[in-house]
């Protein structure tokens, strides 16, 4: 277990976050990720009335046409990252987040709202896959943004607590879309299902957003943000990609790596799971949502703990426990799966287990590694690049290497090999647990805006 480095920074130039403002960050941040992943609960869970409604040709190739979809809006998640990320640093964070919101509740939305195949063709399709780059487009700027604002309101000695309720709010926005799938799924029954009932969550989207950009507009932008403004006269100058990434690589490196075991394990286990549980290990449609259901429940009981514990341990323990949990237990725990329902549940829920230590540490971790001035624009290039290539690809991956292999631990064993990549980038990562994020981990000494940063002691209230 490695030391956690003596947190030393400059004294905050703002009084500390009062418990009110903190309850209010938190709201504020967790139902973004909510409304995000509430979008990816109910889009992942319904894909095969989606695919029957909204595209041509058998079941089969729909729904390998409607996992590709899903992929595609991924892809323009890191132009997303490049727009949003310096606006942020440069405008503020709060200012961002309330854009960012409204555009991916008002492109859920429209998702449900699309007509069938059957009655406008081709247009059903490329509306769906329109409105699922608009998402991306979006929450590329939407997660970077809602963990750095979290990050940057919460007390340095507790950052891993209060930051893995953002991920609460992932497992409670993901375990809202699939219950809402579930439960008209039992209440309307296939047929009304596939005629109409599946449109119904994509509505709910947009509520979810106004209530979260209500909430973020009544915050003010981050004490971190404000101290860097404070040292500049039209705010901190954000670098272009070329500089941020010449004088900030290491970081974008480490965090890219660790976001390859992160997203594949995280979209392959929560996004892919269902159609897998259905169509490889054979469990109805609605026995094929209980099981995550009932799994990421009880994650959600466990990240506060995961979040603590991450500060008093540090964030590189919990991410090496969770790593080689993952690499040693992935196979077995799919073969447990695919033993019967009693089984499946057994196995998501172990694995799910073993991904918490990484899941709650994800806000506390990755904005800590890049200073100020670059936090929103470099942690959110570095994500959503990496999150595009092997987050959103991994359910058509893990379905095709089924196809091309015939074997159906073929997600398993991608799983594997993403978490050997994410132990590599592991070995490069700094501990920032406890200190404070008016230092750049990278460096020698602190920095704030590109001025040195005085040292002394933090409060660590």
């Amino acid at each position: 277990m490695n030391a956690i480095a003596p947190a030393a920074a400059a004294p905050a130039p703002a009084p500390p976050a009062q418990d009110a403002a903190l309850r209010r960050a938190i709201a504020a941040s967790a139902m973004g990720n909510a409304t995000e992943w509430f979008d990816y609960g109910i889009y992942a869970y319904g894909v095969t009335y989606i695919s029957a409604a909204l595209f041509p040709g058998d079941t089969d190739e729909a729904v390998l046409f409607a996992l590709a979809t899903f992929a595609i809006s991924f892809l323009v998640r890191p132009l997303g990252g490049l727009f949003w990320g310096p606006l942020g640093d440069r405008l503020g964070r709060k200012s961002v987040l309330a854009l960012t919101i409204l555009l991916m509740s008002a492109a859920t939305l429209c998702v449900g709202l699309i007509p069938d195949h059957a009655a406008i063709g081709f247009w059903a399709p490329a509306l769906l896959i329109l409105l699922r780059m608009v998402q991306g487009f979006s929450t590329g700027g939407e997660y970077g943004g809602a963990a750095t604002f979290m990050a940057e309101y919460a007390p340095d000695a507790r950052r891993g607590f209060h930051g893995s309720f953002l991920e609460f709010g992932t497992l409670a926005g993901f375990s809202l879309g699939a219950s809402l799938m579930l439960g008209f799924s039992l209440l309307l029954g296939e047929e009304a299902m596939h005629a109409w009932g599946w449109r119904i969550p994509f509505l709910i989207a947009a509520p979810m957003g106004l209530i979260g950009m209500y909430l973020r507009s009544k915050m003010e932008d981050t004490p971190v943000f404000r101290a860097a403004a404070s040292l500049h006269d039209n705010g901190p100058a954000s670098p272009g990609l070329a500089l941020l990434t010449r004088r900030h690589w290491r970081p974008m490196l480490v965090v890219g790596g660790l976001v390859v075991a992160l997203n594949v394990v995280n979209y392959t286990l929560l996004s892919y799971m269902p159609t897998y549980l259905q169509r490889r290990i054979g469990l109805s449609p609605d026995e094929a949502l209980i099981v995550p259901i009932i799994g990421m429940l009880l994650m959600m009981v466990f990240l506060p703990f995961a979040g603590g514990l991450s500060d008093r341990v540090g964030r590189r323990p919990m991410w090496r426990v969770s790593l080689i949990g993952l690499l040693v237990g992935a196979a077995p725990l799919y073969m447990l799966m695919a033993t019967g329902l009693a089984g499946a549940i057994a196995g998501f829920v172990l694995l799910g287990l073993l991904y918490v230590p990484q899941l709650a540490t994800i806000s506390a971790t990755f904005p800590a590694l890049f200073p100020t001035q670059v936090r929103f624009a470099g942690f959110a290039v570095a994500y959503n690049v990496s999150t595009s290539i092997f987050g959103g690809t991994a359910p058509a991956i893990g379905s095709g290497l089924i196809g091309l292999t015939g074997n159906d631990l073929m997600p398993a064993f991608y799983m594997m090999l993403a978490c050997a990549v994410g132990l590599f980038a592991l070995r490069f990562m700094p501990e920032t647990a406890g200190r404070s994020l008016y230092d750049d981990p990278f460096a020698a000494g602190g920095h704030i805006g590109g001025k040195e940063a005085p040292r002394g002691k933090i409060d660590p209230s």
